[in-house]
């Protein structure tokens, strides 16, 4: 009986070795690259395949080079303005398809995900032949206007899932107490679905920001975005400043992450 009774217990053991084993490896294949690029930005040489010595040098290059800073505010600015737009349009479209039944919602629907799944250098030619015939101009407003089309779908799905669960009974209840469609909304469906919103906007956000193939159609003159600036300085060998960016990129990210994180668990309690 000690026999048959140990036996479980160890394949129990074999089973969660084997898990372990593959979720460290999954994470190191996922992360060790960027610690790599990491511990890479403060080499002292040239060489990103060469450690040498520590230093701050290419954090310092990286302040003195006003082409890449330039790229990286032109990146955030496209990135900040389309995901205001996106996020605004997105949760209205996604509380509409959740809560309304018309004609073509299905095909609606199903044309959200166009843009998701086809190939990005389709959208990129599409938009650079019509833009332009719309007057347009290449540059920020172009880029704008194309990051938009591609994140749009990413917000309404996000919120229409997010809508799932709604409970409709407290949209009635503010209505009963005299509250308006605008406020009903305002006040109780968007504090609701506030975390799907800021899910949706953080997509929005990021794929609008590592955009490489619709920006480098759609940039203009003086307006480079900072994925084509990268691009068009690795053709000259890899600067170690891009490692310096790269890290401060990565700091930041994690940081909105850690807050967003940290305002979950509030709002969670709070409730």
């Amino acid at each position: 009986m000690a026999t048959m009774a140990a036996r479980p217990r160890r394949q129990s053991l074999s089973n969660l070795w084997i898990q372990q084993t593959i979720l460290i490896l999954v994470l190191s294949f996922l992360y060790v690259p960027i610690i790599v690029l990491i511990i890479f930005s403060f080499n002292t040489s040239y060489l990103s395949a060469l450690w040498t010595g520590f230093t701050f040098e290419w954090y310092r290059v990286l302040l003195q080079e006003p082409t890449l800073l330039h790229s990286l505010v032109i990146s955030v600015e496209v990135g900040i303005i389309q995901t205001v737009i996106s996020t605004i349009l997105g949760t209205l479209g996604g509380i509409a398809l959740h809560r309304y039944n018309f004609w073509g919602k299905k095909a609606l629907i199903y044309f959200l995900y166009v843009p998701i799944v086809i190939p990005e250098i389709v959208m990129a030619v599409s938009l650079l032949i019509y833009l332009p015939h719309i007057g347009v101009p290449l540059g920020v407003p172009a880029m704008v206007i194309g990051h938009t089309t591609f994140t749009i779908p990413y917000v309404v799905l996000v919120v229409r899932a997010s809508m799932a669960g709604f409970d409709t009974t407290l949209e009635e209840a503010a209505r009963d107490l005299g509250a308006s469609e605008l406020q009903t909304l305002w006040r109780v469906t968007v504090p609701v679905i506030l975390p799907g919103i800021i899910v949706g906007a953080l997509l929005s956000f990021s794929q609008s920001f590592d955009d490489f193939t619709t920006s480098f159609f759609l940039d203009g003159s003086g307006n480079t975005p900072l994925p084509v600036q990268i691009y068009g300085m690795l053709r000259h060998g890899v600067n170690p400043s891009v490692n310096a960016l790269s890290t401060v990129i990565v700091l930041a990210t994690l940081a909105i992450v850690f807050v967003g994180q940290r305002e979950q668990r509030k709002r969670a309690q709070t409730l």
